[in-house]
């Protein structure tokens, strides 16, 4: 069987600076070469930090932390974050709390804030962007059967739009890959600007 070939041809070292395995699949299905290198940073908030403030810094802290061991590399990094009522909802510690973060985005629209940063040798890209989410009305033990799923666990806001947790929204209004962890339509816009990958005109 023929191997299916990828929509773009990467043309510079590429790493993602991100342990989600979210992000790698986006890459993978792009049919990008790159490689994995997770960064480990602080990742409380400022005093007065706004969401979007917030995940860019982030993105950028560990893009340039990850940079800075491969000159000559272009480095992504990018951080997601759930919002409601300006608060930041982050992973759940617990399953009880978990429950507790479904509870309060019940019935409610919050916003997803993914920030994703493209650090290179010469220059450096950085972008924000906000897609808005709306919940079903859950009753409680469709909340408790969810988080006993273990998917919340580890999802910012304790859901995976991607996964179950697709059954909870009722509405979204912007990029639906921006609330999974990346705007595949923005970052592939500021890769091809970079040149760090081509379209692959040889798909036949």
């Amino acid at each position: 069987m023929r191997k299916k070939q990828g929509c773009f041809i990467t043309r510079k070292k590429l790493i993602l600076a991100s342990a989600s395995p979210r992000r790698a699949d986006f890459f993978r299905k792009l049919g990008l070469t790159f490689s994995i290198s997770g960064a480990a940073i602080d990742e409380s908030l400022k005093p007065g930090e706004i969401p979007a403030e917030f995940v860019k810094r982030l993105a950028t802290e560990k893009a340039e932390k990850i940079a800075v061991d491969h000159p000559g590399a272009w480095v992504v990094g990018a951080d997601t974050a759930v919002v409601l009522d300006n608060q930041i909802l982050g992973k759940p510690d617990s399953p009880s709390h978990a429950e507790e973060m479904l509870q309060q985005l019940s019935g409610r629209r919050h916003e997803v804030w993914t920030g994703f940063t493209i650090c290179g040798p010469e220059e450096q890209i950085s972008q924000a962007l906000m897609t808005r989410v709306c919940f079903l009305e859950l009753p409680p033990e469709l909340i408790h059967s969810y988080v006993l799923s273990g998917e919340p666990l580890d999802k910012a806001g304790s859901y995976g739009i991607q996964g179950l947790g697709g059954m909870l929204v009722s509405e979204i209004k912007g990029s639906y890959s921006n609330v999974i962890g990346l705007p595949l339509a923005e970052l592939v816009e500021a890769m091809l600007k970079l040149r760090i990958i081509t379209p692959n005109i040889s798909l036949s």
